[in-house]
């Protein structure tokens, strides 16, 4: 069974989604089955049919949550510093074509959020950051084509 790395906020938000499908999810649709069977012959039941497929759902997520969770090895950034990129970095980059600035921070699968400036670390773009410095020059190949980066800075929030 392989580890999953992740920061502890990581970890968090993984726990309160399980909370929710859990304790807020799972009685709304039991409720939905409920008042869904009191309508009649189930065979014919769309109600009851489409309250049935939200409960698989519902229960393959917590299943796939628990195990995330069960397999979470939860790194604490804050006790991480260098100057070396590594898990739970946060990268500032210039793209050297277009002088635009980004910020990334590197965490597990389960919490990327490119909106958010999370990305995995099996990430084209953090596979190819790990290991460097500031000042370093990166060259990423994405869906989209090569890109170049400088590191202009390492932080560890």
């Amino acid at each position: 069974m392989d580890k999953i790395p992740m920061t502890a906020a990581g970890y968090a938000a993984l726990e309160e989604q399980l909370r929710q499908c859990q304790q807020i999810e799972r009685p709304r649709i039991i409720q939905q089955i409920t008042d869904a069977r009191t309508h009649g012959d189930l065979s014919e039941n769309a109600e009851y049919h489409a309250a049935k497929e939200a409960q698989s759902l519902n229960e393959g997520h917590i299943a796939e949550l628990e195990d995330k969770l069960a397999r979470a090895e939860v790194i604490d950034v804050s006790k991480l510093s260098g100057e070396t990129i590594t898990f739970g970095a946060t990268v500032t980059l210039i793209d050297e074509d277009t002088e635009k600035k980004s910020v990334w921070q590197i965490v597990g699968e389960p919490e990327a959020d490119a909106k958010k400036g999370k990305i995995s670390v099996t990430s084209p773009l953090a596979r190819a950051l790990v290991g460097k410095k500031k000042g370093a020059q990166v060259e990423v190949v994405t869906p989209g084509g090569a890109k170049a980066y400088e590191v202009v800075k390492v932080e560890w929030k």
